[in-house]
């Protein structure tokens, strides 16, 4: 299989490249080479936001390009009319966000989406994906494919959601937990979201998908105890009922990242319906694994994890949690 990336050396891109790679396809790159591509990848320079960044893609043909693309749609309706005749399959990574919010609990792919155009400039993130996906449509038809991802955990993450919990508790001491200890949780993990997403391309599927584990995959209580046992951590878990804790004024999935109280928000978070990318393959690796595979990359970087410069920094302020939780050497 021939591979085009646009863009991939960040989170998602980069699974997606580890994985092609290790199928033995053909993997090209392109992106405007601000981060050295892997080794064994074909590297095309060029800037789709500039008058003619799209030159060294006029030549060339690939059975499947992956877009990862977040900002404006007009961006995407570009690259996929340029491609449009030389390429099998579009697959464009779009997002749960994509849904008018609050969606109901099971909510399938057929909840109404948020209003968009394909031919948007810079727009907030849920119209942007959605328009994405318009003008991925309006090229390639059946040839599209949308996996519309939740939230994403893994390594190369760039965000500063496990990486943030890993890093608390390796520092040890006590640690607000927020509960409920049981609350279910709903993700992917960026190793299962590149793998699931290239088998369906190599098939040949179309449509939109939503791509997350099934509810109940994990629990808030697994993930921050898998996360003390990988990092051999001495760190005590302060197990916390999420009311004093928003008295406090902390801020769910940005303070404390991947929490969310139950109520309305976390059921549109955590219960979405995922029998159509579970009937077409979807597996779903343990938190276990996610957890020792972020910790392992973070290990090799040799300093802090990257933060993407489009995104907030997330974490609870030390003071804040030495408050709750009672002080220690957190």
């Amino acid at each position: 299989m021939e591979l085009l990336l646009l863009g991939g050396t960040g989170f998602v891109g980069r699974a997606i490249v580890d994985d092609a790679l290790a199928r033995g396809w053909q993997v090209s790159m392109f992106n405007r080479g601000r981060r050295r591509p892997p080794e064994g990848v074909t590297f095309l320079r060029g800037d789709r936001t500039a008058p003619c960044g799209l030159a060294s893609l006029e030549r060339g043909r690939w059975d499947v390009v992956v877009d990862t693309w977040t900002d404006a749609p007009l961006v995407v309706r570009d690259a996929a009319r340029a491609l449009a005749g030389r390429v099998g399959r579009y697959v464009y990574v779009s997002s749960r966000s994509v849904y008018v919010m609050p969606t109901p609990p099971g909510a399938t792919e057929q909840v109404p989406l948020v209003e968009a155009a394909p031919d948007d400039g810079e727009v907030e993130y849920a119209r942007a994906k959605a328009g994405g996906e318009l003008a991925v449509t309006a090229a390639f038809g059946d040839r599209a494919l949308f996996p519309r991802a939740g939230l994403i955990l893994g390594p190369y993450e760039d965000v500063g959601r496990l990486t943030w919990w890993l890093s608390r508790i390796a520092r040890g001491g006590r640690v607000l937990a927020p509960g409920p200890p049981g609350l279910e949780l709903q993700y992917i993990d960026v190793r299962d979201l590149a793998a699931w997403t290239l088998d369906a391309a190599e098939r040949g599927l179309g449509g939109a998908y939503n791509l997350v584990s099934p509810p109940g995959h994990t629990t808030m209580r697994e993930l921050l105890e898998s996360c003390v046992d990988t990092t051999g951590a001495d760190a005590e878990l302060c197990w916390t009922e999420p009311e004093p804790i928003l008295a406090a004024g902390v801020e769910p999935w940005t303070d404390l990242p991947v929490w969310l109280p139950p109520g309305e928000t976390y059921q549109a978070m955590h219960r979405s319906n995922v029998s159509k990318a579970v009937a077409a393959g979807l597996n779903c690796r343990p938190v276990t694994e996610t957890v020792a595979g972020t910790w392992s990359w973070m290990r090799g970087l040799g300093g802090a994890p990257p933060q993407r410069a489009d995104r907030p920094t997330l974490g609870l302020d030390p003071g804040l949690e030495a408050k709750l939780v009672g002080g220690g050497k957190g």
